[in-house]
């Protein structure tokens, strides 16, 4: 860092994506990206740019909230689903608010609390790294819980997340669905909106409605909520979303043919995959998500891991305590995870 950098940010860690290689004919499984591509008006649906984006996303705000059952106002937009996540944090934590969350979770949180000088309280998972909600009750602080988790792809039941809602009347609590959708039905904690007023729902376009690199988030919260956050969005970013990500969020969201079939897709290939893993001998576990999450005791996991990517296969291996052992896989096509399972057959063969 140079001389000029706050010295209040000199310990900051920035989060590690997935690599993102340009390699010919690479079998990318280790961001959880949808293998599919966007629904076929996506293309069709981006307008001139001559003018500023829309700044309340209007079209878009009420093409979400038609898909989810909300109102248009019950929606706030982001520069993808962190975007969403860091207005929520900036806008309900300070230096006397912690952010309570898993120390096995989606590591964002974690770079999100050093950015913004947010103290955090982190409650270690169970021995099977399941999540016992009971520590979250009556915590008094800010929560965030990641459900269906990553990269453990668990969920929690949704009547567990009442119960933290409830024990803390006073304070935000943040359920990230970004894998919700390929969950079994009733996974979702929406219908607990109208219920309590304390609850933030964070979602992303970039896995089940395909748009990665569009960068679209979105979260679900009562309207004096959102209209907190949006005091921070238009503190700094005002046009946060621009108009193509606009065009493309509708008609992404529009076209429920299209992505129920492909989220079906994704599901049955993360069943036969599960399957053929554990016919190797990996444990893995019953996954909620667009991922997998396995170990084995066959070969080291680091060594796989840069083994499949000698031959141009991505996953994902974090050197993270708890879960070195273990491999993270999104569920790519037919085609790209049989290319994976026959790759893996040959390491572990070889």
């Amino acid at each position: 860092m140079s001389r000029y950098f706050t010295k209040t940010l000199a310990s900051l860690e920035p989060y590690t994506p997935g690599e993102q290689l340009k390699i010919a004919d690479i079998v990318k499984l280790n961001a959880n990206e949808n293998p599919y591509p966007p629904a076929p008006g996506v293309a069709a649906a981006v307008p001139g740019l001559r003018l500023y984006s829309d700044l309340t996303n209007g079209d878009l705000n009420a093409a979400i909230a038609r898909h989810w059952g909300v109102r248009p106002e019950n929606i706030l937009c982001g520069n993808g689903s962190d975007e969403n996540l860091l207005l929520a944090l900036r806008a309900f934590c300070d230096e006397n608010t912690p952010l309570a969350f898993a120390d096995v979770t989606y590591s964002f949180y974690t770079v999100l609390c050093d950015l913004l000088h947010i103290p955090q309280h982190i409650l270690p998972l169970e021995d099977d790294l399941t999540i016992d909600l009971t520590k979250y009750c009556g915590l008094h602080e800010t929560i965030v819980i990641a459900n269906p988790n990553a990269p453990t792809s668990l969920l929690a039941p949704v009547a567990a997340i009442e119960e933290v809602l409830k024990t803390n009347p006073d304070n935000i609590v943040i359920v990230d669905e970004t894998y919700v959708e390929f969950a079994p039905a009733g996974a979702s904690c929406l219908p607990l909106l109208d219920k309590y007023d304390n609850l933030v729902i964070t979602h992303t376009f970039s896995k089940t409605h395909n748009l990665a690199g569009a960068r679209l988030g979105f979260c679900i919260a009562r309207p004096e909520l959102i209209a907190d956050m949006n005091r921070v969005k238009f503190s700094y970013s005002p046009y946060n979303v621009n108009s193509m990500t606009q065009a493309a969020g509708v008609a992404a969201i529009s076209d429920e043919a299209y992505f129920a079939d492909v989220t079906a897709k994704v599901i049955a290939e993360r069943t036969r995959t599960t399957a053929e893993l554990r016919r190797r001998g990996f444990t893995v576990f019953d996954s909620s998500t667009n991922f997998l999450f396995a170990a084995t005791d066959r070969m080291p996991c680091r060594e796989i891991f840069e083994k499949l990517r000698d031959r141009g296969i991505l996953i994902r291996h974090f050197n993270a305590p708890r879960i070195s052992g273990y491999l993270r896989i999104t569920i790519g096509t037919p085609d790209q995870m049989q290319r994976f399972l026959t790759a893996l057959d040959e390491i572990l063969e070889g």
